[in-house]
């Protein structure tokens, strides 16, 4: 069935449980999983470029937001490549085949690119619940992944337990 699962990772609730389903099934099929993290700007937690000290024309010279903001992708690049290492440790403990990689680009083209290319049976992604206007503008991850994988796919949205 599922034999070679990809796997989007983000910080989100809704990626730790696509990779919890994803794990789940790759364990039941024995199949694999491909883990990938993208590095973009438009995650939520990636540096933003200093566009008003950028745009200043009296600091066209100085250098140092961009250094500052240099400084601050490399710490987010880090960050990106512990959560994949961390959630292959865990796919590893569980007997799982696991790889990851983590291109750079946008989200949503760089996931269908990369299961085009492993040859992805299923793409497992989650869905943050972004309000309709934010969406509207700056789309959606998964919605693009929806109508433009080449294989099936489970979006996965995580929702707050009542107590």
């Amino acid at each position: 069935m599922f034999q070679k699962i990809l796997v989007s990772i983000d910080t989100s609730a809704s990626s730790e449980k696509a990779f919890e389903e994803a794990l789940i099934l790759a364990k039941a099929t024995g199949g694999s999983l491909m883990l990938v993290h993208v590095l973009s700007t438009d995650e939520e937690d990636a540096p933003k470029l200093p566009f008003s000290q950028i745009l200043d024309f009296s600091q066209i010279l100085d250098d140092r937001p961009l250094k500052v903001y240099l400084e601050q992708w490399d710490v987010y690049e880090k960050k990106g490549l512990a959560l994949l290492k961390s959630r292959t440790d865990a796919a590893i403990e569980a007997g799982v085949v696991v790889e990851f990689s983590q291109p750079t680009g946008n989200a949503g083209r760089k996931i269908c690119e990369l299961a085009r290319s492993w040859g992805a049976d299923l793409i497992a992604t989650g869905r943050r619940r972004n309000s309709t206007f934010k969406e509207m503008v700056l789309g959606s991850t998964s919605n693009y992944v929806m109508h433009h994988a080449p294989c099936a796919v489970l979006i996965a949205s995580s929702v707050p337990k009542a107590e």
